[in-house]
């Protein structure tokens, strides 16, 4: 007994899947891409000497519609070969051939299903199409801009809204802050959740992401510059570090303290007094769980403390660190990158010479643009700068009190995970620095 398989690969829609795929030895594969001239040799190999049994993985690559279907099944059961579907419910008339009428209804049942799943098809290769030629995925543009006859355009009357929304942000690196900032300035109201959305947001940085979540460079005017979109990429990793209030709270120490003894979180409490309008703030216990409750401490005693801490600490701290070789790293990527154009670059002339279709022209140049949105990506998670260098800098006691509470709110939480109370006796107290490196 002879066993051959088929299969057929849309290149839009899917990669080629592994010819030994079937579970059992078989004799031969025949196998097509984009068009069904194997799927003809494969027919005309049939009239010669059948095969007993045919694998496929679905009717539906047996022809273009059903009437194709029909056609080839029709063919090949008069030849008395047995067909065998991995991926659906076929009954083939050579396994039953007593009962005519259980073979038409579930034939008939399952046509129905393949013209639903052709249209399907027929509608994703259309998208899958337009992400060829680079077009803009189906619905509403992003606000900020406009959909243009091929690409997104930006709109005139939105775009000073979004782009005054990432400058906040990237001023003060609180998210629920830009968005009260909005409401406040120009009366926009937006979500914290649609504020994340238009963060992270690759239309915002000039480029394209499809359902797929492939996502291709350059292709219309960005809102965010590439150092603008790397700075809040980082914000934003170093924010989930904290909780989302905290993230955006006033005060500098905001969510870093943890009492060592209790090993409650600190938070900040204000006190006025009567007679005078001076506040005075204090770092006490969230929820400390001792009888005698750990006292609280002045707030700009500890600011004053965490600052000569930073001080003294963060040279000491990074000068053995053993970091990894951004520059090295940064070097390959970019000699994958310009790898990678130049063969983009290439690929009119294939087209040209006759060497590549139309099609594969198409296919090969998305393919590339995704690889290279990929490195590029990771060229801009790299640190943009040396942190020995910026340690240095840092490491002067007036750079802090220079800045105000936001901006040292901004800073702290680039250096520091948390900073620990350490308890010497109830009146007296010292600060441990713990570093994000």
């Amino acid at each position: 007994m002879t066993t051959i398989a088929y299969i057929y690969t849309e290149p839009l829609l899917e990669k080629p899947p592994d010819p030994f795929i079937w579970g059992l030895e078989v004799e031969k594969v025949y196998q097509d891409m984009g068009d069904r001239l194997e799927l003809q040799q494969l027919l005309k190999d049939c009239q010669k000497t059948p095969p007993n049994y045919l694998l496929i993985r679905r009717l539906d690559e047996l022809g273009e519609n059903l009437n194709q279907i029909n056609l080839t099944l029709n063919s090949l059961e008069k030849l008395n070969i047995n067909i065998i579907t991995t991926e659906q419910n076929y009954i083939s008339s050579q396994f039953k051939k007593n009962n005519e009428t259980e073979i038409r209804n579930n034939l008939s049942q399952l046509l129905e299903e393949i013209q639903k799943n052709q249209q399907k098809q027929k509608l994703r290769k259309g998208h899958a199409q337009n992400r060829l030629n680079l077009l803009p995925p189906p619905g509403k543009a992003p606000y900020g801009y406009r959909r243009g006859k091929d690409r997104y355009i930006i709109d005139r009357a939105t775009f000073p809204i979004v782009k005054d929304f990432f400058e906040q942000f990237l001023l003060f690196g609180s998210l629920r802050g830009a968005v009260r900032y909005l409401e406040a300035k120009y009366g926009k109201k937006i979500s914290v959740s649609t504020g994340q959305k238009w963060l992270t947001n690759p239309v915002y940085r000039g480029d394209l992401i499809y359902l797929n979540q492939e996502i291709i460079l350059n292709t219309h005017a960005p809102i965010l510059s590439r150092d603008e979109a790397a700075q809040i990429d980082r914000l934003l990793r170093r924010n989930r570090r904290l909780s989302p209030r905290t993230a955006s709270a006033e005060r500098s120490l905001a969510g870093l303290m943890i009492c060592q003894e209790c090993q409650s979180k600190m938070k900040i409490t204000s006190v006025t007094s009567r007679t005078h309008k001076k506040e005075y703030l204090y770092l006490s216990p969230l929820n400390c769980p001792q009888t005698n409750k750990c006292s609280s401490i002045d707030y700009q005693e500890a600011l004053e403390a965490t600052i000569k801490r930073i001080c003294d600490d963060l040279p000491l701290a990074v000068k053995d660190l053993n970091l990894p070789n951004s520059e090295g790293i940064k070097d390959q990527l970019l000699r994958e990158i310009s790898k990678k154009e130049e063969i983009l670059q290439q690929l009119p002339r294939l087209k040209d010479e006759g060497i590549l279709d139309e099609k594969t022209t198409q296919i090969r140049s998305y393919q590339l643009r995704t690889e290279i949105a990929k490195s590029q990506e990771k060229l801009a998670q790299l640190p943009p700068i040396n942190l020995k260098q910026i340690a240095q800098t840092v490491s002067i006691s007036q750079f802090w009190f220079d800045l105000s509470e936001t901006e040292r709110r901004f800073y702290f939480r680039e250096f520091i995970k948390q900073i620990e109370l350490i308890r010497i006796d109830p009146k007296n107290w010292q600060l441990a620095l713990i570093f994000i490196f």
